[in-house]
């Protein structure tokens, strides 16, 4: 399994990693890592962009940024997503998989 990476960019003041979502869950979480991932469970279904929506405003409510800092780079298709927040710290994302799991 390929370790859980958090890019820094710090010239742009942002943090890039790899998220899995599993929609329709009973409730929005972090579920820990899978793959090298962080691991999302979201209420919201895979269907008219409605779970990558639910993604932004759930990540931008864990780290305390607004919704317009959360931008998906690459996979709105699939359930492996490359994620982009403005704003945090590689070390407040890396905090979610010890806080939430």
């Amino acid at each position: 399994m390929p370790p859980f990476e958090v890019k820094a960019h710090p010239e742009r003041g942002a943090v890039v990693f790899a998220v899995r979502v599993q929609p329709r869950a009973s409730k929005n979480e972090v579920a820990g890592l899978m793959g090298g991932a962080l691991k999302i469970r979201l209420q919201a279904p895979a269907v008219e962009d409605r779970a990558n929506h639910a993604l932004c405003e759930f990540l931008a409510e864990l780290l305390k940024r607004p919704k317009a800092a959360v931008r998906i780079l690459a996979g709105a298709r699939n359930r492996t997503k490359r994620v982009e927040i403005l704003g945090v710290t590689a070390a407040k994302v890396e905090a979610l998989i010890n806080r939430e799991a």
